[in-house]
């Protein structure tokens, strides 16, 4: 049976770069998710033209609380009125959770590798506050691809990693003053110590561009053949 439409009041919006938000909403009635899953939402217009489109959730439940991750794509439909337009208060509609399988369990402890291009860290940063909420003691990896520094998301919270919380910043065409890695895309040889600390049946996430996915699944997969490892532990999700 599909899940039920239920309705969502934004209630926070925060910047996250030029044209990245966190959205807030409270949905009354909502039954719970995974760190990982993602919600569809659905806008009617007054004449009663309905768009909808899928957003990850960023963060674990919290109270009929949920934070969406809306990056805004020009001459988009329906990102840039939600990312700057929807006003404060307002109402639209939200299906979920979905997804099953690239989700994150507080009670898995092997090492944990996830990788992200771009708007893909939102799904992962939902892993990674749910890793620190739970006092997880396995060994959870963000290898996180940007343009520049000011395309990061989550920048404070991503500063300071913890003592089981290794997260690593990858920029393809700028770099800060003193980064020891020049500006590029990602290589096989970012993966390499990361896939070196993991288990045979640790989990790997993949998010970002199809691009961005396909060539890091190939990378891995390289990877993992050296290495003596399953490629059937890598979970992707794409977008555009």
């Amino acid at each position: 049976m599909a899940a039920a439409w239920l309705p969502a009041r934004l209630v926070g919006r925060s910047a996250q770069s030029a044209t990245a938000r966190s959205l807030v909403f409270t949905v009354p009635g909502w039954p719970g998710h995974l760190p990982g899953q993602h919600v569809d939402v659905r806008l009617t217009a007054d004449d009663g033209y309905q768009a909808v489109r899928s957003y990850s959730l960023a963060a674990p439940a919290d109270d009929g609380r949920l934070e969406l991750g809306v990056q805004s794509v020009a001459d988009g439909e329906v990102s840039p009125y939600l990312a700057d337009q929807l006003p404060p208060g307002e109402e639209v509609e939200m299906r979920g959770p979905l997804g099953s399988w690239f989700v994150w369990r507080p009670e898995q402890s092997e090492p944990v590798l996830s990788v992200a291009g771009g708007s893909g860290v939102v799904p992962l940063m939902a892993m990674v506050r749910a890793h620190r909420s739970a006092g997880s003691r396995g060994l959870f990896q963000l290898v996180y691809s940007v343009r520049g520094p000011e395309d990061i998301w989550y920048r404070d919270e991503l500063v300071d990693g913890g003592p089981f919380l290794d997260i690593r910043l990858l920029h393809t065409r700028r770099a800060p003053p003193g980064t020891s890695r020049p500006p590029g895309r990602i290589t096989a040889a970012d993966l390499r110590e990361p896939t070196a600390r993991l288990e045979p049946r640790s989990p790997v996430y993949v998010c970002g561009p199809t691009g961005f996915v396909e060539t890091v699944s190939d990378l891995l997969v390289e990877l993992f053949a050296d290495q003596g490892k399953e490629p059937s532990t890598i979970r992707t999700e794409r977008f555009g």
